[in-house]
């Protein structure tokens, strides 16, 4: 297994750097190992991948935040994979080559390409799904490749006609005084391309729209605004451009006992003040299950006991953080007569005690005085 560089070495930025840094740090590096600029050379094809997946992630205030918390293994727990291709990373940043160095990708094929749309999926969970994971299916109508047309919109048999308005290049020129104005071809939008036979199937369109069910693997420790990355599970791309990816937003169900901080569970539990004044040992929930938790003698209202290890797996390293109980404890309101007999009895005997502390206290202070 290689182990991925950190992002910011990588960009040769610090961890505090600005959106500004980033874009001027990957330009530099992206024109330097640009596939097109060096043919053959798997090392720079190697550079030009990992420079842009860092590019990718810190420039997403999202990416970002995870990986500054919990590194690669977090990015990977919300479903982040990196970039599976060129035709990936082209299409996920769009025309910002161009920006960069005035130039095209240098593949004539891109610019007829089109990546497909991402799709997002809200997902409910309930607390104990998230706090341990779960595999489940999900149901998405989405667009997919025409089986008829693979994706041509010409019916089966016949062939699109190149665009004569354009000539095939998709856009048109225009004089205006001393300029030249390329525009898109409003002929073909573009395309260069008429398609005199459409598909059927599809009423030349390319795709048709299907249900799928898709798996999705929920890892444990998800919370609510998790959001994990299917790559490829969005709708088809146009002119075998790549599909895009389905993005599943988790919203997780509140706990009738316990309550979420970061990776602890807390619950509070009731006692009686018998049971605080005179220590017991009870029965406490936990998320596998019940356990023994002491109470010693003298508990107070609002003392806080743990079980380590007994909270929710870190997205990041897989450890599990603590159950916090918090102690309340409960006056009873109905008594009877014994139980008013034998208080009061305690409350006289409470009583005494105060004249002769009291006592104490004020000889102490004469002795001092005097001394």
């Amino acid at each position: 297994m290689t182990t991925k560089r950190d992002y910011y070495e990588i960009l040769g930025v610090g961890r505090n750097a600005d959106e500004i840094e980033l874009k001027t740090s990957y330009r530099k590096l992206a024109l330097k190992y640009h596939p097109d600029r060096n043919p053959g050379d798997k090392q720079a094809e190697e550079n030009f991948k990992e420079a842009s997946e860092a590019y990718e992630v810190l420039r997403d205030p999202q990416k970002r935040n995870i990986y500054d918390q919990f590194g690669h293994q977090g990015l990977e727990g919300s479903g982040f994979s990196g970039f599976s291709g060129f035709e990936d990373i082209f299409s996920s940043f769009g025309g910002i080559f161009e920006e960069f160095f005035g130039f095209s990708t240098g593949r004539s094929s891109r610019s007829r390409t089109q990546r497909g749309a991402d799709l997002r999926y809200d997902l409910t969970l309930s607390f104990m799904e998230a706090a341990f994971g779960t595999e489940t299916k999900i149901n998405l109508e989405k667009l997919e490749i025409c089986p008829s047309c693979q994706g041509t919109k010409c019916e089966p048999g016949t062939h699109p006609d190149t665009c004569r308005q354009c000539n095939g290049s998709g856009q048109v020129s225009r004089s205006q005084g001393f300029f030249t104005v390329r525009t898109t071809c409003y002929q073909c939008s573009g395309t260069g391309q008429i398609i005199p036979n459409p598909c059927k199937s599809c009423q030349g369109l390319g795709q048709i729209k299907v249900n799928k069910k898709v798996t999705v693997k929920i890892p444990a420790g998800v919370d609510n605004g998790s959001r994990l990355r299917l790559s490829g599970e969005g709708e088809a791309g146009i002119y075998g451009g790549s599909p895009g990816d389905l993005y599943v937003f988790i919203h997780v169900e509140p706990h009738e006992f316990f309550e979420r901080d970061n990776t602890n569970i807390i619950c509070q539990i009731n006692i009686s003040f018998v049971q605080a004044a005179l220590g017991d040992t009870i029965a406490v929930p936990t998320l596998n299950g019940k356990k023994q938790l002491k109470i010693p003698k003298g508990t107070q209202p609002g003392d806080i006991f743990r079980f380590r290890g007994e909270g929710i797996p870190s997205l990041r390293n897989g450890k599990r953080g603590d159950e916090v109980i918090q102690v309340l404890i409960k006056t009873p309101t109905h008594l009877n007569k014994k139980q008013e007999t034998l208080l009061k009895e305690f409350a006289q005997i409470e009583s005494n005690k105060f004249p002769n502390k009291l006592k104490h206290i004020l000889k102490s202070g004469l002795d001092k005085a005097s001394n």
